[in-house]
């Protein structure tokens, strides 16, 4: 099907406005506040994300946020991809960016990890596979959900690179760097051994 320039422009303004609209969707804090709990962004490190939820002692509530912002990620990605590859990889992305930073909530979201994943996932499995299993041997070993995220996102280009094309390279390389950005003060923490270790509830 031939698509003109005008068309094309269009394609990608809906994919980028429906992908951030799709990853602005605040499930941690629509989650915890059905289910009666504390507003999450007042608890722990206050964010809206599974690890956080996971800081109020209901693993069941964690385990809903992890799958929706994961889900929503997927959605994006795989529902704009009918207009074409770059623009599902253009909605993954754009999902993760509303996910961090939701007009809804000021733009104080959480750091995408979750939705990340599932953006991953729907573009290329087994990268998104890798990802995973990363993400769960790094927490098993360190203890660090913060640590997990971000060796598991920074292999991710690399696992891009030797499973798929350079398109999906570059998208997998800017999440990443994206992620870098959102996890600067676990980073910080990390450094000076103040980051606190999965199960451990902060105070």
């Amino acid at each position: 099907m031939f698509v003109d320039d005008q068309q094309l422009l269009l394609f990608y303004a809906v994919s980028v406005l429906g992908g951030y609209l799709l990853g602005s969707v605040p499930f941690g804090l629509l989650i915890t506040k059905i289910a009666g709990q504390e507003d999450i962004r007042n608890i722990g490190s206050g964010n809206i994300g599974a690890t956080n939820v996971l800081r109020t002692g209901k693993k069941g509530l964690a385990a809903a946020t992890l799958l929706l912002d994961g889900g929503k990620g997927a959605v994006a990605a795989l529902a704009f991809a009918m207009l074409g590859v770059d623009m599902g990889l253009i909605a993954g992305l754009a999902a993760v960016i509303g996910h961090n930073f939701p007009i809804w909530l000021k733009f104080k979201g959480g750091k995408g990890v979750a939705t990340t994943l599932g953006v991953l996932i729907a573009t290329s499995w087994p990268v998104g596979l890798l990802c995973i299993l990363t993400w769960l041997g790094t927490a098993a070993i360190f203890r660090y959900s913060s640590l997990a995220a971000l060796v598991s996102l920074a292999a991710s280009p690399v696992y891009m690179y030797y499973l798929d094309d350079l398109h999906h390279v570059w998208m997998a390389a800017v999440l990443a760097a994206l992620s870098i950005v959102r996890h600067h003060e676990n980073i910080r923490r990390l450094a000076t051994g103040e980051e606190s270790k999965i199960g451990k509830k902060k105070e």
